[in-house]
């Protein structure tokens, strides 16, 4: 039998530190915090999540799986309690993100009707962000009522699709790559050879981000997603179109691919690096990431509101971002979700957390781990189009 290879000091960082930051969530809101710990005497936990009034004003939040502070026991987002006890507003959280173009597709009649899409504050990735803006989908921003909109990182600020964050604000950083069970990939992955060995095959999910997937195929071929040309691109596609047809890849998914993992319908993946952290500390170190050897992809996703939303809620959705880019509130997410944090000042909080994450390239990467990372270029319409057809053509979307 194989040799099992040693934990990422990530993933054992995280399974190491459970306890400890269920503690951090749950003491986050102070009351909270004092019921949650004193379930420790009883027979369960002891839950006081906040609910607001029947005539509180709301906030409809949409977002990805995995990607705020969850209590378990409670089943409640702690961070997210605590801004609503603080500001009487009834919050409502939904994990609708799959997929970019899905979720889009799915609010896109309503947008252009300037209908109630049912969120006040959505999160696309930055290229579709660029699509909601170009679009005129998206609201700008009251910076009175942002003050800690001061607090984002300077190699975020001025992104080409929105230079002066009027607009959006980066909720997590993403970084692309591979993950994979542990027991099936005891050695790792660290190349595309690793990934489609024959212990995976029919077992592998790629992701349904184009950028992402044909991003860490580029990298493998040579290319560089961030000046990537047509043929390039073709010739990345038509490297994936061989493994899907050849039975290696059981499906091109967006977030599913976590259940894939979970229940050992897949192996390997092309998938995030959070995502893959929160597995590995729910299973007990079964799963793990790692950048490939020829290098990542790295992008954000944002928080944007939308042009549907009314004043009211507007004003809301500021509170909100504003809340989550306090320093103190933004180490806090990170410790759970294991992104990369955008925001100033959240490692020398995470110290206080968390040591280790305190020094976790995937939560705040250094230079050196930057230059394994690329962005993907930004498309022309037509080159969005076009590719975009190219790769659900392929994927079977």
């Amino acid at each position: 039998m194989a040799k099992k290879s040693p934990l990422s000091p990530e993933a054992r960082s995280i399974i190491n530190a459970r306890v400890s930051r269920r503690a951090v969530l749950a003491g986050i809101g102070g009351v909270a915090g004092a019921s949650l710990l004193s379930a420790c005497g009883s027979g369960g936990p002891s839950c006081d999540v906040y609910t607001a009034p029947a005539d509180a004003a709301s906030i409809r939040w949409g977002n990805w799986p995995l990607y705020l502070d969850y209590d378990e026991d409670c089943k409640y987002y702690p961070s997210l309690d605590k801004f609503a006890r603080d500001t009487e507003l009834d919050a409502k959280y939904f994990e609708d993100y799959n997929d970019n173009d899905e979720f889009f597709g799915k609010v896109q009649a309503q947008l252009k009707l300037n209908a109630d899409i049912g969120y006040d504050l959505v999160c696309p990735t930055d290229w579709m962000a660029a699509r909601w803006i170009r679009l005129g989908y998206a609201q700008k921003f009251d910076a009175a009522n942002i003050p800690n909109k001061s607090n984002i990182l300077d190699t975020l600020a001025t992104p080409s699709y929105d230079p002066n964050r009027e607009s959006t604000l980066t909720w997590q950083g993403i970084m692309g790559g591979f993950g994979w069970n542990t027991e099936q990939n005891p050695n790792g992955i660290r190349t595309l050879d690793d990934l489609f060995a024959p212990a995976n095959k029919g077992k592998i999910v790629v992701l349904s981000e184009l950028r992402d997937t044909i991003g860490i195929i580029l990298l493998a071929q040579g290319a560089d997603p961030a000046t990537v040309t047509e043929d390039q691109y073709m010739n990345a596609l038509d490297f994936l179109e061989g493994k899907i047809s050849d039975g290696w890849i059981r499906g091109v998914k967006g977030n599913e691919y976590a259940e894939d993992l979970t229940s050992g319908d897949a192996t390997a993946v092309i998938g995030w690096s959070g995502d893959m952290f929160i597995l590995a500390s729910e299973n007990e170190g079964k799963f793990d990431f790692a950048i490939p050897e020829s290098g990542g992809t790295i992008s954000g996703d944002n928080m944007l509101i939308p042009s549907t939303a009314t004043p009211e809620a507007k004003a809301n959705a500021e509170k909100l971002i504003n809340w989550y880019y306090d320093p103190v509130i933004a180490a806090e997410v990170a410790a759970y979700v294991n992104y990369v944090t955008p925001v100033k000042g959240a490692q020398a909080e995470m110290e206080k957390i968390d040591p280790d994450l305190a020094k976790s390239e995937y939560i705040f990467p250094t230079e050196e781990t930057m230059k394994n990372l690329s962005v993907f270029r930004s498309l022309t319409p037509a080159e969005e189009s076009a590719w975009t057809e190219a790769f659900q053509k392929v994927a079977g979307n």
